[in-house]
């Protein structure tokens, strides 16, 4: 089967803030979940750090210059949140837009489409002391972090990507070898995952109200579920288990982070599974989290044959 890709196609790249800006506490950025959990000694390969990464932060025109001619037409970096509000909230530190300003007029400059992605996981670690993403207030806090990124960027950002894979967010909080490093119990990631989702809404309304015509968009990923064969039985075989949500492992499922951002609710499972630790849903948090979004991004790695 011959694949045609349309003439409007964007072949681009992606990166996160953390792990390619160094600049880790430079210019009045703040600590980052990141860089705090990297300092714990033997938490990382070889004692690395966000620190200097791959120096995006001074070499910004010479990375695009890179990307220019290797042909690309889209870039898709993070916005790196405590380099914006060094606290998470309250202060803004402006040496951090100054950063993102330039680096966007030099994609524009060479023709590349900026593709800005709110949240790739550095959370500001002073908002991690208080509570993190277990904090019901985590939404607003992001919704307020989007609004800002929406006014001060939107004129020339035409393409938003609210949270990068929710469910990467959430292995922080189920192992100690991902930041914040803390084995929280299936319960507080519930929690922290429902708070995700309505952070996800927040920033779509926030951005909605000072971006008019920005495009918004989400981007979670999952385990990619393939038949063995062609016959229709494994192709209905292996969707159901695509689309299905996982009791052994809910939060790594597409269905746990998409359902309720485009169907409006959590699959019924959900609701039979774990009713006897559901996090606090309140009336209107669905609503929230289902504002309508303009593209859907689904960051795909590898596929696991679902029988054999």
């Amino acid at each position: 089967m011959e694949y045609i890709f349309p003439k409007n196609f964007l072949w681009g790249t992606a990166t996160a803030a953390a792990q390619i800006e160094g600049a880790a506490q430079r210019d009045g950025k703040g600590l980052s979940i990141w860089d705090v959990f990297s300092r714990i000694p033997g938490k990382v390969t070889n004692g690395d750090t966000p620190e200097v990464a791959c120096d995006h932060y001074g070499l910004y025109k010479e990375d695009v210059k890179l990307m220019k001619e290797l042909g690309l037409k889209s870039y898709r970096f993070s916005v790196s949140w405590p380099r914006i509000l060094p606290e998470g909230k309250g202060q803004i530190n402006q040496k951090g837009i100054d950063f993102y300003k330039r680096l966007i007029d030099e994609l524009l400059k060479n023709d590349i489409v900026p593709n800005m992605t709110l949240y790739h996981w550095d959370l500001p670690y002073e908002l991690q002391n208080l509570g993190g993403w277990l904090n019901r207030d985590v939404a607003k806090w992001f919704g307020e972090y989007a609004r800002f990124l929406g006014e001060r960027f939107g004129k020339k950002v035409k393409n938003f990507i609210t949270i990068n894979e929710p469910q990467c967010v959430l292995s922080g909080m189920g192992n100690t070898e991902q930041a914040p490093g803390m084995k929280y119990t299936l319960k507080d990631r519930l929690s922290a995952a429902h708070n995700l989702l309505k952070a996800h809404g927040a920033a779509v309304k926030a951005l909605r109200s000072v971006a008019a015509d920005a495009r918004i968009g989400y981007a979670p990923c999952g385990w990619v579920m393939c038949p063995k064969d062609d016959s229709p039985e494994e192709i209905e075989r292996a969707r159901k288990a695509y689309f299905s949500m996982w009791k052994n492992d809910p939060t790594s499922t597409v269905a746990f982070f998409s359902d309720p951002v485009m169907l409006g609710d959590y699959p019924a499972e959900y609701y039979e599974w774990y009713k006897e630790i559901l996090p606090d849903i309140r009336e209107g948090d669905l609503e929230l989290i289902s504002q309508p979004i303009d593209f859907y991004c689904q960051n795909i790695y590898s596929g696991t044959y679902v029988s054999f």
